[in-house]
């Protein structure tokens, strides 16, 4: 009778050994196809030149350029906006906007680099969804606005918001020592009782700030004085009341913005490409890249500490006065 041979240790560190060796091969082959796949993307997206900035200038065709999600100051963004003034090759512009709005500053700067775009080839904005505050400053750099029936549009106004919780520290006995040059210095505090004064001196600069708002709504659109004052008390509207107001220009969706495009004088048959700003970290970000291929050779511990590193880089600050849409929710 055939006997069978028990394996020796030696025998079990070979078979250990080659485990090992399957799975360092596994990994490598799967990171090389990885980056195969990156490289010839990369490649790709020069030659089509979607990535918006002087690659785009090769054919003629309209640029879309989408502003989406809080608006805040973005220097990316308005160069991006400057450098397709520049560039002959970009006939028309289709500014799509889907946003509740965000900072004022942010919506300032975002208005100046559409206005130059708008003096230097025919620009419509498309509002596929929302339009408010700030949102609605974007629209109004263009020459022309055409919304969905069922959009958000207007939310004309301005705020600040400072949560004071000085009730809750005295019931906690947590008392916060506040030294200040001066007492509006840093005021209101969210740590200190709400002071008149304070208040008074915030609510001068939110009205300064709203008569600015006002103003370029009364320069952007063919309302009477009275209308503008109408149609500025905060309130959102859809886009057929937009319509009927005179906040928007026509219904429709994006080939309707096509369509004015070539009332004005562009090619219909021109091709749609999308800008898009050229970010500090573009074109590869090294932790998500990392947590991909950990995720892919099993290493999933790792893979979720890279993809929260990766997260942890893209945060964002939303301070100062606002021209936000917040609806209010209740129970």
């Amino acid at each position: 009778m055939p006997t069978t041979k028990s394996p020796t240790p030696r025998d079990a560190e070979y078979i250990a050994d080659r485990r090992r060796l399957r799975r360092k091969l596994t990994f490598w082959r799967v990171a090389g196809v990885i980056a195969a796949i990156v490289a010839v993307v990369a490649v790709g997206w020069r030659v089509a030149g979607i990535d918006g900035g002087p690659i785009s200038a090769g054919r003629d065709h309209v640029a879309r350029v989408s502003v989406e999600g809080l608006i805040t100051t973005d220097r990316e963004a308005a160069e991006m906006l400057r450098e397709l003034a520049r560039t002959d090759s970009a006939r028309g512009v289709i500014l799509r906007i889907d946003s509740p709005g965000g900072t004022t500053t942010g919506a300032e700067e975002l208005f100046a680099a559409l206005r130059e775009v708008a003096e230097a080839k025919p620009t419509v904005a498309f509002v596929d969804g929302l339009a408010a505050s700030g949102g609605y400053i974007a629209a109004l750099g263009a020459d022309h606005i055409v919304s969905r029936q069922t959009a958000i549009v207007g939310s004309i106004g301005v705020l600040i918001q400072v949560p004071n919780v000085s009730g809750l520290l005295d019931e906690l006995g947590i008392e916060v020592l506040e030294i200040k040059s001066t007492p509006l210095k840093a005021a209101p505090s969210p740590v200190s009782p709400i002071e008149p004064g304070a208040v008074e001196a915030i609510e001068v600069v939110i009205a300064d700030t709203y008569r600015w708002f006002v103003e370029i709504v009364g320069e952007r659109r063919p309302l009477t004085q009275a209308e503008v004052a109408g149609v500025s008390d905060g309130r959102v509207w859809n886009g057929r009341q937009a319509l009927a107001l005179g906040l928007v220009d026509a219904i429709g969706d994006e080939d309707t913005a096509r369509d004015w495009l070539a009332e004005a004088g562009v090619n219909a048959d021109l091709p749609v490409r999308d800008w898009e700003p050229k970010r500090a970290d573009d074109p590869f970000d090294v932790f998500l890249a990392g947590s991909v291929l950990a995720d892919l050779a099993g290493f999933e511990t790792l893979s979720a500490t890279l993809a929260r590193a990766s997260s942890g880089t893209r945060g964002f600050r939303l301070d100062g006065l606002l021209a936000l849409w917040q609806p209010r929710i209740e129970n």
